[in-house]
């Protein structure tokens, strides 16, 4: 098996985890290192049981990450290109593949290019990498991103723009990495990973590219843009509206919807990233573990975003700074976390220590055996065309509740694997 079959994810956001100034002004001569610092928690996601790290933003920015203005520089707030050399090779060492965040929708205002473009006019070369009204009232007026102004859309038709997205995701290829999450790749048509994707792969067949997207025909996206994976919006919704609502239908429904992709490819799964309210704000610690437990059942690439193995709580706004609650930096060790936490961590360890031990999990198929507004049954088996070694007759039936205090239990076709609350 191909080792994105085995790969579990720990998504860490790199400037809020190590404590970085976003909005601060920040001198870079002042190189402090701080991605070093993650250094310490690389054995701590070995013992959580993960084998992947997946990164945000690492690119030198102007304020959160995904206003790029080098994307071949480690971000100053960050460190250094050895800095980042030495956190490869540190994850490698330990079995831990890393993922990059690719960020080629857009770059910020401050970009190199973009500011060539303004110096030299529609005429110039520069000016061939935007979508740019020169004719606007008040001035030269560029496509952005969703109205936000700082950041400047790329124009994915230009071969200039193709040779540049290539150029930089195999120069971090060959530093080490192991794949890439695109970054707002709904907005980018599909067409235009179909040209990149290949001649990155000649070099990198093993390579894994995850493309964000929220909404829309995955499988299409997928099958046109030739991207490995994509984000599953769709399930991460059913999960905590369903413990929110306490109505387990919409989770069903989403779950049938999830099989049919999988008949396709294998969606990159979560409950939890940089830009959601935290699931134990959502529905509370003790209704999150379900949604991790369904998470960890059901087929899918697993995304565990940092701190929601310790229950960390945080509620995502719609204003400025309103994403720093769910991006908080961690502590400088591992032994500095709360003990509060504690339980969570281990609820991730025992359902992740599941997933290990079923790996045909990736590509499972559900079953639903019961299904009401506060109590769902379903059951995940090995998908036709399953490893040989694999067992056809291994079943995995999982108990979700959520009529009073909230339970689940996983069931092997042995034993009783999990159970929370414990017995």
């Amino acid at each position: 098996m191909a080792w994105t079959e085995h790969v579990i994810w720990w998504h860490v956001y790199p400037l809020g985890a190590v404590g970085a100034p976003i909005r601060d002004p920040y001198d870079e001569s002042l190189v402090a290192h701080p991605l070093r610092r993650l250094d310490g928690w690389l054995d701590y996601a070995i013992a959580l049981g993960v084998n992947g790290l997946q990164l945000g933003p690492v690119f030198a920015s102007t304020t959160h990450g995904y206003d790029t203005v080098d994307h071949v520089r480690i971000d100053p707030r960050l460190g250094d290109d050895g800095d980042f050399d030495e956190l490869v090779r540190r994850c490698h060492d330990r079995g831990l593949r890393v993922m990059l965040d690719g960020v080629f929708n857009h770059v910020g205002l401050e970009h190199p290019l973009y500011q060539q473009a303004l110096a030299g006019g529609r005429e110039s070369h520069a000016a061939r990498y935007f979508r740019i009204d020169w004719d606007a009232d008040g001035g030269p007026r560029p496509d952005v991103f969703e109205g936000h102004g700082s950041l400047v859309a790329l124009d994915h038709t230009r071969d200039e723009v193709v040779d540049l997205v290539v150029e930089v995701m195999l120069h971090w290829l060959r530093r080490g990495i192991d794949g890439w999450r695109l970054d707002a790749a709904y907005a980018v048509d599909p067409a235009f990973w179909a040209r990149v994707l290949p001649r990155v792969r000649a070099e990198f067949p093993e390579a894994t590219f995850v493309g964000e997207v929220i909404h829309g025909d995955y499988a299409a996206i997928v099958r046109e843009s030739t991207l490995d994976s994509v984000t599953q919006y769709e399930l991460w919704k059913a999960l905590w509206s369903s413990l929110h609502d306490k109505n387990f239908y919409e989770l069903s429904h989403a779950l049938e919807r999830h099989g049919a992709l999988l008949d396709t490819f294998v969606p990159m799964t979560f409950v939890g990233n940089h830009d959601v309210t935290r699931i134990a704000s959502r529905v509370g610690p003790a209704a999150a573990v379900l949604a991790v437990a369904c998470l960890l059942t059901v087929g899918g690439t697993p995304s565990l975003y940092y701190g929601d193995e310790q229950a960390f709580e945080g509620v995502k706004e719609d204003r400025e700074g309103g994403d720093d609650a769910v991006r908080p930096p961690l502590p400088a060790t591992p032994a500095e976390l709360s003990t509060l936490g504690e339980w969570m961590f281990h609820v991730h360890q025992g359902l992740i220590a599941v997933r290990r031990q079923h790996p045909w999990l990736v590509r499972a198929r559900t079953r639903v055996v019961e299904l009401g507004n506060e109590r769902f049954v379903y059951e995940s088996r090995p998908a036709a065309g399953a490893p040989e070694e694999c067992d056809p007759a291994a079943v995995i039936r999982v108990t979700l509740e959520v009529s009073g205090e909230p339970r689940v239990q996983v069931e092997t076709s042995s034993a009783t694997a999990f159970t929370w609350p414990a017995r």
